[in-house]
Formats: structure tokens, C-alpha cells, sequence
């Protein structure tokens, strides 16, 4: 009798030895070891106990082009993908929150400034592949250590609404002496509008009434970000 996964004896042994190959190499190697795909079949274990996954791996790479932009992708387009259940979207979500805690933690308590590049990764990653304006500001303490992470607004595509009064309150309210601009582009371009650096000029002339120091404004996008500071606009 066939098991009640509806697969055959044969089949349900292969992909079950496939399975334990898979965490095999994973233990033995690490990620590094692993093509996306490989790695994304582990991620579906959880969500799809009982078939041959592979396909569906290869299904959402192909699909977003990479594992790090199939976790990041908005549940409804994972749901579009032949095979992905609801299961599914979420364990793809579970993992992408997972990644972004651990790296916002490597970053609360540590000097922002020499843990730059940290920094970079953890706002591209939570920032970079959204598909709407978001802007975030990173509220530090006199010895730079980063106390507070907090997105202040989100918008459209091409904009989101800043208000620099808000920033410099809710500045105030961490205690914060300097602060950090995020901030990404949907279009995938990082380079800044003048809309970009009139805003970042307000901001900054906002918070130096107030003795509050703008570090920088980065902007953030898939194809890389760009640091006001470094271009000469701070």
C-alpha cells in the first residue's frame, strides 16, 4: 500500500535520502556549499513535510532570480508561484524577519559609525527590495552607539512624505545627540533627486538648532546605495 503521502515506497524513500543528503552537505559545508536552490529546498522542508521539493525551489529562484530576493519578495507574488502555498509564503517570511533580527542585533549597543558596513547590509536588506518608499532614521547616543531603529514613513514608488520637525522630536524623545538617514529607492537606482537633497538640507538644519547631528542619509537600492556624506551633500 502506497504511503498516505500518495507516493510509492520508491518514491517516498528518495526524496526522504535527498532530504537527510541535503542537511548532510549543509552541516558539513554550509551555505557557501549550496546553489540557491539547494538552499531554498531546505527552507521548504518545514512548510512541505510530505513531496519532492526541488522543483518549487528552482520554481521561486527562477522566479525572483535569487534566495535572497525569493524570502524578501511580498507574500502575494510568492502565492503566485505554481506549488507555493500559504505554508509556504510564510515560511519564506519567517526566514527573511529571522535574518533581519539577527542583523539589526549585530548592530544595537555598537558604535554605528565603525560598524559601517553592518550597517549598510542590515538597511539594504530591510529596505533595499521594498516596493514602496520607505524612510528610516537611526537614532545614536554621544558615543555614536546605536539606541533606536525606526522606520518614520512610507509611501508611494517614488516618494514618501519626511517631516523634519517629527525626526528631531522623536530624536529628542530617544535622547539621541546624532542620527542616521535611510531611506531607498524602489526604482533600484540609489543616485538622490534634488528632492532628495533639499529634504536632507532641512533635516539637517532642523536637528543642528537642537544640537543633533546628521551623520549621513543613505539611500538604498538593488543595484547599491549611496551615502550623502561620501558624495560631499553633508
Amino acid at each position: 500500500m502506497a504511503p498516505k503521502s500518495g507516493l510509492s515506497d520508491a518514491d517516498s524513500q528518495h526524496y526522504l535520502g535527498h532530504r537527510e543528503r541535503l542537511r548532510e552537505r549543509f552541516l558539513t559545508g554550509g551555505a557557501d556549499a549550496m546553489p540557491d536552490y539547494e538552499l531554498m529546498e531546505l527552507t521548504l522542508f518545514a512548510a512541505v513535510p510530505r513531496r519532492d521539493v526541488k522543483p518549487l525551489a528552482k520554481a521561486l529562484i527562477g522566479r525572483f532570480g535569487s534566495f535572497a530576493e525569493a524570502i524578501a519578495a511580498p507574500r502575494e507574488r510568492i502565492l503566485e508561484v505554481e506549488g507555493a502555498s500559504a505554508s509556504v509564503a510564510m515560511q519564506l517570511k519567517i526566514v527573511e524577519a529571522a535574518a533581519l533580527r539577527l542583523a539589526k542585533t549585530r548592530l544595537l549597543g555598537r558604535p554605528a559609525l565603525t560598524s559601517w558596513a553592518a550597517l549598510i547590509d542590515y538597511c539594504a536588506a530591510a529596505m533595499a527590495r521594498s516596493q514602496t518608499e520607505e524612510f528610516r532614521v537611526l537614532f545614536l547616543d554621544r558615543k555614536n552607539v546605536l539606541i533606536a531603529d525606526e522606520v518614520q514613513s512610507s509611501g508611494t514608488v517614488d516618494h514618501t512624505p519626511v517631516y523634519p520637525r517629527e525626526i528631531v522630536k522623536r530624536a529628542l524623545d530617544h535622547a539621541a545627540t546624532a542620527i542616521i538617514l535611510v531611506h531607498n529607492h524602489p526604482s533600484g537606482d540609489p543616485t538622490p533627486s534634488r528632492a532628495d537633497i533639499t529634504m536632507t538640507r532641512d533635516v539637517a538644519d532642523a536637528a543642528k538648532a537642537l544640537g543633533i547631528v546628521v551623520h549621513d542619509h543613505v539611500i538604498v537600492g538593488r543595484s547599491g546605495h549611496v551615502s550623502f556624506k561620501a558624495l560631499g551633500l553633508l
